[in-house]
């Protein structure tokens, strides 16, 4: 790290293979050329691979990335550079996201004299320790091991991941043989899951939060006296209970409490109806119908969106709002419903990150509209201001400090209801070896195994 964390020189690891594939056969190691080319993809809005496939880098657009990156320039084969246009502490933490993902810019290329420019995307190729082999749209991917993996075979000859199983299916499947791993089991399951002598459960604290979204741009939500009287209607302690069935605690901020800047001072809204109906009646909202998306499967901040809506529509018609609930299709925050004709989003985030910028940016920065993942349509030039200065200083106390401003921000105009952070479930069946749970929601299955079962070579 150079010029105050400005600038930022990577020496890459040698003799990283890229994977071989029915679909491209790499004639090199991975090296500098191929960083280059992944990142100014990304930021360089007149590159010509920028707006392949639509051109939406939601994470790095909400980041401001291509604000933020001044210039990345290949020094010699395993050697890259990033300048920025001014400091940025958290920079180092978003290139480690799976996000930041280095692409072969020989595949680019082959696909590019082929006319084909599109397969990048759907027909990637990477350096992990699996490959793609098939893919299924909603119904599977098959991935097979990659030989070359620069950290050794991986033990497993291949691995399925199911898409098409979904509630009491997934579990079925677990519970019969057909599948091997649960990812996200639901919070109802696990007395089930802790009682079958043949299964396993991992619990760990995660790096997610579950949050209510109102749409700021849509009066009367656009005051957030109006918000603060809609969050007093929320049981929050029965979401605990009929939700998480104890696998989560009742969030005081967008930040879990795992989060190194956790404010410890914030506080939890109170669940009081009757201050509610007289906070309303005083700001003369009547007869309040809103409409709530909600996402209609498994999340990973919340097992049950859509119950998690019905209690919340049966809150407010205590207070005399109407809630009209929207089931939203599939990754409906991904989708162009994002016209933000809604009133009320249940919608979470969950990061591979654990510095507070990959919460707060994505999630309710300005440029974090455009990019059409701060679905409260809140913008704060205020709150902006004190993100960028946690961002120019290298000293946590400073950034812990900045971050703590920010909460308070949020706590006074609460553009989004913090919910619940959930801790990370897995459940396995007992041969399976080598599973590691991380709280950052990512998965390797470099290291997994079957017991008593030698693997292919």
């Amino acid at each position: 790290m150079l010029d105050n964390g400005a600038t930022y020189r990577f020496h890459l690891r040698r003799n990283v293979q890229f994977q071989t594939t029915a679909w491209f056969k790499p004639s090199r190691s991975l090296n500098a050329d191929d960083v280059v080319f992944t990142f100014e993809r990304i930021f360089d809005r007149n590159h010509p691979w920028h707006n392949v496939n639509g051109g939406s880098y939601p994470y790095f657009d909400s980041l401001q990335f291509p604000e933020t990156v001044k210039s990345v320039r290949k020094l010699d084969e395993n050697t890259v550079e990033f300048r920025l246009n001014k400091p940025d502490a958290s920079f180092l933490w978003h290139l480690a996201t799976h996000y930041a993902s280095v692409m072969s810019a020989e595949y680019a290329a082959q696909l590019t004299k082929a006319d084909h420019q599109e397969q990048m995307d759907r027909q990637p190729v990477g350096t992990g320790p699996f490959l793609l082999s098939e893919y299924r749209a909603g119904q599977y991917i098959r991935l097979a091991r990659n030989q070359h993996f620069w950290r050794g075979v991986p033990l497993m000859p291949q691995v399925v991941v199911d898409l098409g199983s979904g509630g009491t299916g997934r579990l079925s499947k677990l519970l019969t043989g057909e599948c091997d791993v649960l990812a996200w089991p639901a919070a109802s399951q696990l007395t089930i899951l802790r009682d079958d002598p043949r299964l396993r459960l991992t619990l760990r604290p995660g790096m997610n939060i579950a949050y209510l979204a109102f749409n700021t741009n849509k009066p009367p939500l656009n005051n957030p006296a109006v918000r603060h009287a809609l969050a007093l209607a929320i049981n929050n302690q029965r979401l605990m209970q009929s939700i998480y069935y104890g696998t989560a605690e009742t969030a005081a901020s967008i930040l879990p409490r795992a989060s190194w800047a956790y404010d410890n001072d914030a506080k939890i809204t109170e669940y009081s109806p009757a201050k509610a109906r007289e906070q309303l009646e005083a700001l003369g909202v009547k007869n309040l119908e809103l409409r709530l998306w909600v996402p209609t499967t498994s999340q990973a901040w919340n097992p049950s969106p859509l119950k998690t809506a019905e209690l919340i529509q049966a809150d407010m018609a205590q207070i005399g709002v109407k809630v009209i609930i929207v089931p939203m299709e599939g990754r409906f925050q991904e989708a162009r419903l994002m016209d933000m004709n809604h009133d009320l989003t249940l919608a979470g985030w969950a990061t591979d990150s654990n510095d507070p910028d990959s919460f707060f940016r994505p999630m309710l920065s300005c440029a974090a509209i455009s990019s059409q993942t701060n679905y409260a349509r809140w913008c704060n030039p205020q709150f902006d201001s004190v993100l960028q200065k946690a961002l120019a200083s290298q000293q946590l106390s400073a950034r812990i400090e900045a971050y703590n401003e920010a909460q308070d921000i949020l706590s006074a105009e609460l553009p989004v209801l913090p919910l619940a952070s959930s801790l990370r479930l897995q459940a396995y069946r007992y041969d399976m070896k080598g599973l590691v749970l991380s709280p950052f929601g990512n998965a390797s299955f470099a290291g997994v195994s079957r017991e008593n079962e030698e693997a292919k070579k």
